[in-house]
Formats: structure tokens, sequence, C-alpha cells
């Protein structure tokens, strides 16, 4: 697998990153419900580095959404394309998971990014920036919060809470499971709260995490695993 490198004008440090990130926040669409949970296709996109070689390995995993059964999958190899910036983690991997989703020769439907979309100090976390640059809907579904707060979710399947940045909600705390830590789900682009939320759960029939990320994790762990084999 041929190694992609780090495009052309990409950013370099963290001033011009923040700008780039301002100037596409300013096309985000948050007024639109998206597609409908359970129909349709939905694509996970997940990484996996190996800092030591300087490697980002990216993954997308199309399911169809009714009987979460795979459709198609992809992945990608590249170089690491920007320093480590809490808020800045996109411009680590973006090149790369594009790559993997330019690798598809299906719709992928829905966006599902293991990180935040709005619920993110910006506004503007992974799922905003991929959803921005594709044109799809896009959600976050994160294993911890980032700097929202919100109280403790019932204990129940289903319960949520509140994820709040300046007093606005900006997503929620879902019981994923009855009794399981929460998953912390937030719009990316073109998709409202609560189709990200009814999404999440469909998504989610046998574990904590969704079945997107599930299977998006294992495929870029193993795609990074033989790039390295391969030397």
């Amino acid at each position: 697998m041929a190694i992609i490198g780090i495009p052309a004008g990409w950013p370099a440090d963290e001033g011009a990153a923040l700008d780039v990130q301002r100037r596409l926040r300013g096309r985000l669409v948050l007024g639109e419900d998206g597609p409908p949970a359970g129909e349709g296709r939905v694509t996970g996109l997940d990484v996996a580095y190996d800092d030591e070689r300087d490697l980002v390995a990216a993954a997308a995993v199309v399911l169809d959404a009714r009987t979460l059964e795979v459709v198609e999958e992809a992945t990608a190899v590249g170089r690491v394309s920007f320093p480590y910036v809490p808020g800045l983690l996109a411009f680590r991997e973006i090149p790369t998971v594009l790559a993997a989703l330019d690798g598809l020769a299906a719709d992928p439907g829905l966006l599902v990014c293991d990180g935040y979309g709005i619920a993110h100090p910006r506004g503007f976390g992974l799922a905003s920036h991929l959803g921005v640059l594709t044109g799809r809907p896009a959600i976050g579904v994160a294993k911890k919060p980032f700097t929202a707060t919100g109280a403790e979710p019932g204990p129940r399947r289903g319960d949520s809470a509140p994820l709040l940045a300046d007093g606005e909600e900006v997503g929620r705390a879902l019981r994923t499971r009855t009794g399981v830590k929460p998953v912390y789900v937030s719009a990316g682009h073109r998709v409202s709260l609560a189709t990200a939320l009814a999404h999440t759960l469909a998504l989610t029939p046998r574990y904590r995490v969704p079945e997107t990320t599930r299977r998006a994790d294992s495929l870029c762990r193993r795609a990074l695993a033989e790039a390295l084999a391969a030397g």
C-alpha cells in the first residue's frame, strides 16, 4: 500500500490550522434533520497511529443501516500531517481519512466519526470538519467528553443528558447499554442532534460503541499492522 504524503499547502502550525478551522466553520450546516436512522447507509471512520514511524492508518467501513451488515470497506495509510494539538486533531488525520473515503465505490451515506462534531472548544470537531469538506451528513460519537460538561444520564439504555458549553447544549451523553458508561454524541454537519442520537442507538444493539466504530477500529489497526510489516 502506498503511503500518502502531506498535501501541498496543508497547515503547518497552530495559527494556520486555526485560520482554516474558523473559515470552514462558516460553512457548517446545522439546520437539517439528516437521514433517518435505520435507513440507507452509514460509514464508520477511525484511525490508528504509529508515532515512532509518523504513520496514520484510516479505515472507512460502510454498513447497511438496517441490517448493520458490511457493504464495503477501504483503508489508507499516510504520514501524520500535523503536530499533536488538542482541539486540532482533525488536521493530523483528515488527508488519510479522505483517501480511505475516496477508495469506496459505494455511497457512504451518513459519516460516523469516533470523535466530536460541535461538542468541541470551537464548535468544529472532526465530524464537522469532514462533513463540511465532503458535503455529507456527519455525526460524532466519542468515548469521553472533551470540554463540554453535563450531568450523568439515567442508568438505562436510551437515557441521555445534555452536554453544555457556555450554557448551550452542544451534544448529549447517551447511555447505549444499561448500567454501562455513556458515549458522547454531537451533530457534525447536516444532521440534527435528535437524529444523531437515534442513529447512535440504532448502531449499538449489542455494545457500548457503534458498530461503525467497532468495525472501523479493527480495520484501521489491521491496515497499520500490514503497512508496518511490509516495511
